[in-house]
């Protein structure tokens, strides 16, 4: 009984010590004019779709829940949304070559199609960002008709 209660104590002093190791937060207000939102005059639809399900990881601007101050949970999002913004950034959009474009285009239609974004452990979370079949159909189609016109 003595080893458990040992375990325990370390356990909790690992813990509160991990709590002095903050993550630099994703948040900037600024909207660049390289936005996809901007560069692309998205329908109002698509755009609320996308800034719910996909905004968070994908730009420079993610709204935290509150778990995010808490250690290890903010390593975790931090580290997702880290290789969500170097996979694709929607604020950095219009910086990208057109055959990068093309490139994202069809990665986001072929994620999109094989229901691999946005991440079930997201859309665990945030129940908001779960995709309907239509929502998913227009963006979908949105994405095609931007993709067949840089083509």
């Amino acid at each position: 009984m003595k080893i458990v209660k040992i375990i325990a104590w370390v356990a909790l002093i690992v813990f509160v010590v991990i709590q002095f190791f903050p993550v630099d937060y994703n948040q900037n207000e600024m909207v660049p004019q390289t936005d996809f939102m901007l560069v692309n005059n998205v329908p109002a639809t698509i755009e609320k779709s996308l800034r719910v399900s996909c905004y968070d990881c994908h730009s420079n601007n993610t709204d935290y829940p509150w778990y995010s101050k808490v250690q290890p949970a903010a390593w975790y999002l931090e580290d997702h949304i880290k290789e969500g913004k170097a996979e694709l950034n929607f604020n950095e959009w219009d910086n990208l070559s057109e055959r990068r474009k093309t490139s994202k285009l069809r990665s986001i239609i072929s994620q999109l199609e094989d229901g691999e974004m946005p991440l079930d452990s997201y859309t665990l979370v945030h129940r908001d960002a779960l995709l309907s079949e239509v929502n998913k159909e227009a963006i979908i189609d949105y994405v095609n008709t931007l993709k067949d016109s840089l083509e």
